[in-house]
């Protein structure tokens, strides 16, 4: 079975991910992204942070050790943001990154993922090659190597993303969920910096709090306090703050469909085109046709999102979920960038939030997700593959099924897009209970 999911190795922390593994990896992917046993002579550099959780403490600890056995000086900077590890490794000029963290899921998981030396998440051949020299003995040619704790890396990220805008906040109230994750250390004092009136929220981190009714997968808490407040927007990051959701002034949601749409208004595209996922609404799609803007869709996962975005020369791309891929400025999905952005956009507009993300018509989207199932089995499933084309065909051009077994949890999602919510409700009730039936563990 492979170790590598849709965003790195995940699990249970001290169960599935023990530090074992986490040593074990950093040699494989030592050995693998800075190219050890050829470059005698050459010290590689590695960058490693982690999110909030407490498991990250222990894993750290093995990663620095296996990636300084191997002879690489590493680099420690704490807790930060997933997209501060991307944009470390480029500034510093570094050979590899590291981030431990498990994004949205409960502080019990924890997760490993693996940045290039262009600072961009692993293509899957070279995820593959890393598992494939996993456990194997490994030549070292330049001896062990140092960790070094880099005080200046937070700074450092704030500035780059502070650089990237050039519009005051003055005036804009702001609430942010921190989700008592990475974002905790910096999205109050960035935001701030940016001249907005800041009011955070579950910023407080305890190494156990994580994403706990809190952050971008629970928006409950933000979208009261954004009424309370008469704030002007809300912004909800996840564990590891790559990816948002906001909340406009009147408390409605406005996902990374909306964001994506509001971001390539106000943005040169050369290509004319935003690249977004099987996921991405219909809705978002027909809105940027009528503005002239193409559209691509490609496989769930925001590396895949920038693999498109690189091959055909694309500068905006992302997903529902809150990934948004800025290529100007970053190789990977920023929360924080993106925040940036997004409040940019209001403050220049003259607009409410509300009436900035009313450019698209939503097309209903019923999600369901189908657990206890074998998920690796769907694909072969006849009888499931001949309910999802006949379900395309009754929907036509109206709508669509979308049936995928999720990359990072033990689940398939069942999800039926249309322009009537209870046709969409009824279709995905009944391809749930026959995914059910038929891969029922």
């Amino acid at each position: 079975m492979a170790l590598f999911g849709t965003d790195g190795v995940r699990g249970i922390a001290g169960v599935d991910l023990t530090a074992d593994l986490a040593f074990n990896l950093s040699l494989a992917a030592a050995s693998v992204l800075a190219g050890l046993g050829k470059f005698a002579g050459h010290r590689p550099i590695a960058i490693v942070g982690q999110d909030s959780r407490a498991s990250g403490e222990y894993l750290e600890e093995a990663i620095c050790r296996g990636l300084s056995t191997s002879g690489i000086d590493v680099y420690r900077v704490g807790v930060l943001p997933t997209p501060a590890i991307s944009f470390l490794v480029k500034q510093r000029g570094a050979d590899l990154g590291v981030m431990i963290s498990a994004s949205h899921n409960p502080a019990s998981h924890n997760g490993i993922k693996f940045f290039d030396k262009t600072g961009s998440k692993l293509a899957d051949q070279i995820e593959a090659k890393i598992e494939s020299v996993l456990g194997k003995s490994l030549k070292n040619l330049n001896g062990a190597g140092r960790v070094i704790l880099d005080e200046s890396a937070k700074e450092s990220y704030i500035q780059s993303l502070l650089s990237s805008i050039d519009v005051d906040f003055k005036g804009l109230k702001v609430v942010v969920d921190c989700a008592n994750g990475a974002a905790s250390y910096v999205a109050p004092e960035l935001l701030r910096r940016a001249g907005a009136q800041v009011i955070a929220i579950s910023a407080a981190p305890n190494g156990l709090n994580i994403n706990d009714n809190c952050g971008s997968t629970h928006l409950e808490n933000l979208i009261a306090r954004v009424r309370d407040e008469s704030a002007d927007i809300g912004i909800a990051h996840d564990g590891d703050a790559d990816r948002l959701l906001a909340i406009d002034n009147q408390g409605s949601v406005i996902d990374g469909d909306v964001v994506l749409g509001i971001l390539a208004q106000d943005m040169e595209l050369p290509t004319k085109t935003v690249v977004g996922t099987v996921m991405t609404n219909l809705g978002l799609i027909k809105a940027l046709e009528k503005r002239g803007i193409g559209f691509i869709a490609t496989p769930v996962g925001d590396r895949y999102v920038l693999e498109e975005m690189l091959s055909g020369g694309h500068v905006l791309g992302g997903e529902q979920s809150g990934h948004i891929i800025m290529r100007k400025y970053a190789n990977t999905g920023d929360g924080l960038l993106t925040a940036l952005h997004l409040i940019s956009r209001l403050k220049r507009s003259g607009k409410s939030s509300s009436e900035l993300a009313s450019f698209m018509k939503r097309y209903p989207q019923v999600l369901i997700n189908v657990s206890g199932v074998a998920k690796e089995k769907l694909a072969a499933n006849q009888v499931i593959s001949k309910a999802v084309v006949d379900i395309q065909e009754r929907l036509s051009d109206r709508g669509r099924v979308l049936l995928r077994a999720s990359g990072t949890e033990p689940l398939i999602r069942v999800m039926i897009e249309a322009q009537d919510l209870g046709l969409a409700q009824e279709l995905a009730s009944e391809l749930a209970t026959l995914v059910k039936s038929e891969l029922s563990l």
